[in-house]
């Protein structure tokens, strides 16, 4: 029996901006803030796959071409309904080169033979998680739409493998295809 692979395609933040996340975090009792490790961009997330598919899926990305470009850290929101938030995040601007970057990604995850992505693409950087236990999010979201950095170079993207474990997910970098 062939193991399953749990997959996503996103941007390695360089780290003077992975730091500004880590200096942001806090302030949400009982938030499971993302590790350094964890702070990436999702391009599209694929999800448990068998070792095949990921090889083909591996492959697709090779067909990849894209410019390099700049974006920077804006704004901050959370998703989930009400005052019930699933996730924070951090915000990217401009949005456009990440959305034709994203449907890049998705077409080749497609001659890979994987479903079209279901929703919506959002490009943001995920910096908690929230449980049922968690505090409340205002506080956080009012220092953090605030949120801007030094415009940055896109010029990779990555496939990772996530294995999940009591503590979160952990993230092995399978490859790195260049852009531009």
């Amino acid at each position: 029996m062939n193991p399953m692979h749990r997959l996503f395609v996103a941007v390695r933040l360089p780290a003077p901006i992975r730091s500004q996340l880590l200096d942001l975090m806090g302030g949400v009792p009982g938030a499971r803030w993302q590790t350094e490790d964890q702070l990436h961009l999702t391009l599209r997330f694929i999800g448990e796959v068998d070792a095949h598919v990921a090889d083909d899926v591996a492959g697709a990305l090779l067909g990849v071409t894209h410019p390099r470009f700049t974006i920077a850290l804006q704004g901050a929101g959370h998703f989930g309904q009400g005052s019930r938030a699933g996730a924070l995040w951090i915000g990217v601007a401009p949005a456009d080169p990440l959305a034709a970057l994203h449907k890049k990604v998705d077409a080749a995850c497609r001659r890979a033979g994987l479903a079209p992505e279901g929703r919506a693409f959002l490009p943001h950087i995920t910096v908690a998680r929230l449980g049922r236990a968690a505090g409340p999010v205002g506080s956080f979201l009012s220092v953090a739409s605030a949120t801007r950095s030094e415009p940055f170079t896109v010029d990779s993207i990555a496939l990772y493998e996530s294995t999940l474990g009591t503590r979160g997910a952990s993230y092995e970098l399978v490859e790195r295809y260049r852009l531009g």
